[in-house]
């Protein structure tokens, strides 16, 4: 991989060329599926903004705008319903993170979130349980979370938690950080259009219980391509060795490479890829992992990621990885990983029939 400096494109022979519309949100002109053949194979590959057509509206808007161009104020109801919204999906997030979805606004913004995340508190929906930096990190208390389920405003997470236990054991600064990851991939990938937010869960338990693999995804997002019905994150706040989080991108390759044995017993069966099996039934290929660097200069960012690419070289499973500063300024994903089913067959042995 070439060696990167801060703030720059990689600029050694050969330069990387990017294609437009590598990634795109759904509803373009090319059906409701990001195209992915247009990804530049290895080397790097671009996210574009495009626009994005509207579904059903469960999205956190902005206020509206009056004709005199002045913002409108936004109810009190209404910003305690899109903070109560926006903590359901990302579970962890500070005042200037809710102002900058609910109101786009800076100063003003984040009074409207302050005073209603006291109220809330007040109403035992809400709490916080530390701080990163001088913020406060809210998260929704277990009344919260049944209040949103009873709202009809998000599908049933059942498994959800609150992420107080996480803030409360000193890991507040890593979920704020996917909050923020999650929030500039909204920005500069989907055009900022904010009802994408309700398609993110965050803290997703990837299993297979034969092998005893079990792995944690910091962040998921459902928004279906042609080839894959969700998008894979993991954020590193540059509080781990470099070997583990190399060994947490492989973990993808050992989930992908297990196959599962179907058949009546004495009979031959047959064998199938376990995550298309029984987790990602409607994607063809592998979801794409995504991570993203962050909690560090930005020159040291960029040795991470220089190491993180030697790390995993041959990995059969589609990796992308770009670092927070660059993502925050739409620069281009460097992609160090591609999908590779047969390879992958090979290096992983069938599972052994009953």
């Amino acid at each position: 991989m070439p060696a990167l400096t801060p703030s720059a494109q990689p600029d050694p022979q050969p330069r990387p060329t990017w294609t437009g519309g590598t990634e795109r949100p759904p509803g373009g002109p090319e059906s409701s599926a990001v195209n992915d053949s247009n990804v530049v194979p290895i080397t790097a590959a671009h996210s574009a903004r495009q626009g994005a057509s509207r579904r059903a509206d469960t999205s956190l808007p902005f206020p509206e705008i009056p004709a005199k161009g002045k913002r409108s104020t936004p109810t009190a109801g209404k910003v305690r319903a899109d903070a109560v919204r926006l903590l359901g999906c990302v579970r962890v997030a500070t005042v200037r993170q809710m102002a900058e979805v609910i109101t786009r606004e800076e100063s003003d913004g984040r009074s409207y979130v302050r005073r209603a995340m006291k109220k809330l508190a007040e109403l035992g929906l809400a709490e916080t349980n530390g701080k990163v930096g001088k913020e406060q990190i809210w998260n929704l208390t277990p009344a919260g979370q049944k209040a949103l389920a009873e709202g009809n405003e998000l599908p049933l997470r059942p498994k959800a938690g609150t992420g107080a236990k996480a803030v409360r054991a000193g890991f507040g600064p890593h979920a704020v950080a996917v909050t923020e990851m999650i929030l500039a991939y909204t920005d500069t990938v989907l055009s900022g259009d904010r009802e994408y937010l309700t398609d993110w869960q965050v803290e997703v338990n990837h299993a297979i219980r034969e092998t005893g693999l079990s792995f944690n995804t910091d962040a998921v997002l459902a928004v279906p391509t042609k080839t894959s019905e969700v998008r894979l994150f993991e954020l590193d706040n540059g509080t781990m060795p470099q070997a583990r989080l190399a060994k947490e991108v492989w973990d993808y390759e050992r989930y992908a490479g297990h196959r599962a044995w179907e058949g009546a017993r004495g009979t031959n069966g047959s064998t199938y890829p376990f995550w298309q099996r029984y987790r990602y039934t409607r994607s063809k290929t592998f979801p794409r992992l995504h991570v993203v660097l962050a909690g560090k200069a930005e020159h040291l960012l960029d040795n991470r990621l220089q190491a993180l690419t030697a790390a995993v070289k041959g990995i059969t499973v589609q990796v992308w990885v770009n670092t927070l500063p660059r993502l925050k300024r739409g620069e281009p994903w460097y992609e160090i990983g591609v999908d590779d089913p047969d390879r992958r067959r090979r290096r992983y042995p069938e599972p052994i029939g009953r």
